[in-house]
This record gives C-alpha cells, structure tokens and sequence, in this order.
C-alpha cells in the first residue's frame, strides 16, 4: 500500500502537497486560533507540514494518516526537526476508512477528497472522527470562472466541466451537506506556480541523475507536457482553497 513512486518524485522537496505555500498555511492556523491541546486528525497528511507547524506555533496535538510511505518518514521526521514528535503523530494507512479512536476537536482532509469518494462522503468520514461543535478543514479545487468545454477541463485535470463548481455554487454545497463555512484561506496565482513549477524542476533534476529509470519516459513526456498545459488551462481557472466548517 502506498502511492506510485511519480508522485513523490514530482513532489519530492514539497513540504506542503497543495497550492499553499507556508505563509498561507500559517495563515490559516492564525485564522482558526487554535488553542492549545486541541485535538487534530489529518487525513491524507502527506508530510506533515500543517500538524508539524502548528503543534509549534499553537500547541495543537494530534494524528496524521498518509498512504505514502516516504511522505510519512518525512513527516516524522519533520516533527522531530521542530520537536513536537512527542505532540504528533503519523501512521501510515489508507485514509478512506480511518476513523479516531477517541472524537477530535479538528478533523481534516486538505486536498484530498477522493478518500470519500468527493466533498460529500469525505465530508462523511471526517464527522465520524469529529466531536460535536467541532471543527472540519476540507482542501478541495473549484472553477475559477466558468469552464468553456471539456478540453479545459481536462487541460485542468478534471474529468469534465461538472467535476469542480465555481466557488460560490462550492460554498452553497457545504452547506447543502449541513455546514456552515466559517473560514476559508484561498490559494493565489504565485501560491500556484509555486507549488507546481517545483514539480517541473523535481523532475528534471531527477531525469537528469536517472535517465535509464523504468519511469525515464513517464517523466520525460511530463515535462514536455505539463508547463504549458498549467500556464494555458489551471493557471487561469483552477482556484484551490481550504474551508473551515461546522456543523448546523
């Protein structure tokens, strides 16, 4: 169990998977106030920059539960770099089906919302972990502006235009699933280029060091690829944000 090793290449100096950067994220801790001892479940932690950073800065304590194997070392041992090893921890499982032992004060999925199935089942599966009055952080793209034709949405990594909603018509459906949006921290155009032209140089360094990998040509067609697929479709319509919950 674990992900495909091109995921983590291309992602392989990230700290955070998504489109924030660190100030963004810290952004967003200030913005919830956690206090501290708050309880946090993180599903799909990947390598632990929220838990890490804000057991540091706000005391939070808490689990992170992450498919990848290299990501959850390095999310180990980014606690023990900021030493908080000893107020979070990360196990390394498949998210869709983890539920808490004991409810949480904060249940978390920043960007990875296929674990549920989409927004509403992994909505789902963090109210199963999450105590009542609690908070839930869900990560998850939306249309900029509306999508022209398929071609754009698949120039965005979308299966189809209806795969994403503009961000209005995201907000009304949280609450559709009987939650109140109190909080959001949207991800911004540099915010963006950042975290995917990193990829693009993960990469090239690593074709470089590695041009007779089994994965050479994978890599290879990536970077001929994806440059211009960003700059042309995802720069202008994908927007990426977190939103904070609570329940009705």
């Amino acid at each position: 169990m674990d992900l495909p090793r091109i995921f983590t290449l291309r992602e392989s100096s990230h700290r955070i998977h998504n489109p924030f950067n660190p100030g963004k994220l810290a952004d967003l801790g200030r913005a919830l106030r956690p206090t501290p001892g708050t309880r946090v479940l993180d599903l799909a932690s990947g390598s632990g920059e929220m838990l890490c950073t804000w057991a540091r800065d706000h005391g939070v304590t808490g689990t992170g539960v992450d498919i990848s194997t290299v990501f959850t070392e390095k999310a180990r041992a980014r606690a023990a770099e900021l030493g908080v090893a000893d107020r979070v921890a990360f196990v390394h499982g498949d998210a869709s089906g983890f539920v808490a032992d004991e409810r949480v004060d904060l249940a978390a999925c920043v960007g990875a919302t296929w674990i549920g199935g989409g927004v509403a089942g992994t909505v789902e599966l963090l109210a199963r972990s999450l105590r009542p009055g609690g908070l839930m952080l869900i990560g998850e793209p939306y249309w900029r502006k509306a999508v022209p034709d398929r071609e754009t949405a698949l120039g965005c990594h979308a299966g189809d235009v209806d795969d994403f909603l503009v961000l209005p018509e995201l907000i009304e459906r949280f609450g559709d699933l009987g939650y109140d949006v109190v909080e959001m921290v949207l991800a911004d155009e540099d915010s963006w280029d950042r975290y995917r032209a990193a990829q693009w140089l993960n990469l090239r360094r690593w074709l470089d060091v590695h041009p007779d990998d089994e994965l050479a040509a994978e890599v290879r067609t990536e970077l001929d690829i994806e440059p211009v697929r960003y700059a042309r479709y995802q720069r202008e319509y994908l927007g990426w944000g977190v939103f904070a919950l609570m329940a009705r």
